[in-house]
């Protein structure tokens, strides 16, 4: 697909969104302001976390065939990055090459579906299960930076993962791929998506919670299944509010956005806001994150992002 008919789609896509979610809920939902990313190097954004560390700081991620790289943005959509690097800019031209992003060493890429954030570190899920037959899945520990200070960090800890109920590879059923992570306190939640077996390109509702203690010893790979949802539909990304209070899960149909169980972590019981998302008006919507407990950011894999405010958000 050309860039030309990429940008179209997107533009269609944003007006189509603003139809689809005030029909849903008739203007409750508040659509603050809207931009492209426009970066050439962040070319098919899979995954958003706001900094718990730094102030008006989001890490990003490319989807899968990149680098094992991140990218830095401020609220204003600008990317950030070290100015005392004397041979990169935002964009080419004579004499300076364009930022590559933070590399960031002992670590690959194979498909790096969500990143999120606590008040130290950076996680990136390399989780993507097209097939349902990697065994290889992990998440990556990296330290939160600076980015206008460091050029490239590396690994801190990677924690390679399982699922207690696959048993084959592939598996019998396509339920093991995961494009959605979360952190709550010392330990990490996937949400998965769901295919019919055997076709890529067939999608079944449903999604089961997972959960890692990070902080385990000795180290336990294995994931503990929390919950499941019948309705959620094709997760592509996941994010805890700054509170703690409210959990937004953002699928190819729907935004939805659940609170803080009672007890325990079954997040996914009963959802306390939604918006429709038409899956063939939207397009590709791959990310999401918290601004502040009451407004959100969800993006495309092309760079566009939408600040939503769901109805009941705190004023």
């Amino acid at each position: 697909m050309t860039a030309t008919n990429t940008k179209g789609i997107v533009l269609i896509s944003l007006l189509l969104l603003t139809v689809g979610f005030n029909a849903a809920h008739a203007a409750e939902w508040q659509v603050t302001r809207t931009f492209q990313i426009g970066f050439q190097a962040l070319d098919e954004v899979s995954g958003i976390s706001r900094s718990q560390r730094f102030d008006d700081v989001f890490w990003m991620h490319n989807d899968s065939g990149d680098q094992a790289r991140l990218f830095a943005m401020n609220r204003e959509g600008e990317i950030l990055f070290p100015k005392f690097l004397p041979f990169h800019g935002q964009k080419a031209v004579k004499g300076r090459r364009p930022w590559q992003g933070h590399r960031i060493d002992l670590a690959a890429h194979y498909d790096w579906e969500d990143i999120a954030t606590d008040v130290d570190w950076i996680y990136v899920a390399d989780t993507g299960n097209n097939g349902n037959a990697r065994r290889d899945l992990g998440i990556y520990k990296i330290p939160d930076f600076e980015p206008g200070s460091i050029e490239k960090t590396r690994v801190i800890d990677y924690y390679p993962i399982r699922y207690p109920d696959q048993e084959s590879f592939p598996a019998t059923r396509w339920h093991f791929d995961s494009e959605a992570l979360f952190i709550d306190g010392r330990y990490a939640y996937l949400l998965t998506k769901h295919r019919v077996a055997g076709r890529i390109d067939r999608f079944e509702a449903g999604s089961n919670l997972y959960r890692l203690d990070l902080e385990a010893k000795p180290r336990e790979a294995l994931l503990t299944k929390v919950d499941s949802s019948k309705t959620l539909f094709m997760v592509t990304a996941a994010e805890l509010s700054p509170d703690g209070q409210r959990l937004a899960v953002l699928g190819a149909r729907r935004l939805s956005v659940f609170l803080r169980p009672p007890v325990g972590d079954a997040w996914l019981q009963q959802p306390v806001e939604s918006m429709d998302l038409e899956v063939s008006e939207v397009g590709q919507v791959e990310a999401v994150t918290w601004i502040d407990n009451g407004t959100l950011w969800v993006t495309s894999e092309a760079g566009r992002v939408f600040e939503l405010a769901p109805p009941s958000s705190p004023p």
